[in-house]
């Protein structure tokens, strides 16, 4: 294996190792917030996953972004790779939001996913775009109008990334507020802060070993496809 799977292995183990010490500190570790302010104030751990999963397929679909343009502006195959990279972490990722987060809404809220939150209803979308990214990719003869089409796909999927961030502060309903730091509006306590830092730096490993990992498949497959377009060829001749 090349060089960059290597350093991939390395971070998606190191990235595995820090998810779940998150969830053994999150669980074991981490104290009860206000019962009084939360329905389900157990169910709040589910949400040291939670949280760095979805910043995570925010990256994911920056990484979309940027293979978007590059494939438009370059017609390079490290453009189309990144289009491929972004939109598999991005479904990844983002199955990881919309499956933690009802479990999380069904006990707090009472309801697994509220239809009238602007910010879940783009999410959702976000993460739609990422499936049919995907299933356009592996369903479609691969050519230069299918790439281009997967690519301008790919850049309105990152257009729902700013106003999914922002939806909250726009039109809030149920979904909490964007958390940056403590604060007693957030109410967070330090080992609640610690936790949740924990697990942002064990997915951003996660994020970056997986994108390695990722990346050396479609290199693999490209290199695959081009070897068999020769033998192909000269099977012809």
């Amino acid at each position: 294996m090349s060089s960059a799977g290597t350093r991939g292995k390395t971070l998606t183990a190191l990235g595995l190792t820090g998810a779940a010490a998150t969830v053994l500190l999150g669980f074991l570790w981490a104290p009860e917030v206000d019962a009084e302010a939360w329905k389900a104030p157990e169910a709040y751990r589910i949400l040291f996953w939670h949280v760095p999963f979805a910043w995570s397929s925010f990256l994911a679909f920056c990484v979309l972004f940027v293979g978007s343009v590059t494939w438009y502006t370059r017609r390079s195959d490290m453009g189309w790779r990144l289009i491929c990279t972004g939109s598999d972490l991005g479904l990844l990722f983002g199955l990881g939001v919309v499956i933690s987060g009802p479990i999380w809404g069904s006990a707090e809220w009472g309801v697994p996913w509220d239809w009238g939150d602007l910010r879940l209803n783009t999410y959702g979308l976000l993460t739609a775009v990422a499936l049919f990214l995907v299933l356009a990719r592996n369903s479609q003869p691969d050519g230069q109008d299918t790439r281009d089409t997967i690519a301008a796909v790919g850049l309105f999927g990152f257009a729902l990334v700013p106003i999914t961030a922002l939806a909250t502060t726009w039109y809030q309903e149920r979904h909490p507020g964007i958390i940056i730091i403590e604060s007693e509006e957030a109410g967070l306590a330090p080992e609640i802060m610690m936790v949740l830092i924990l697990g942002f730096v064990s997915f951003f490993l996660l994020f970056a070993g997986f994108a390695l990992l990722t990346d050396t498949v479609h290199q693999m497959e490209s290199r695959l496809g081009r070897l068999q377009r020769l033998l192909d060829e000269e099977a012809v001749h």
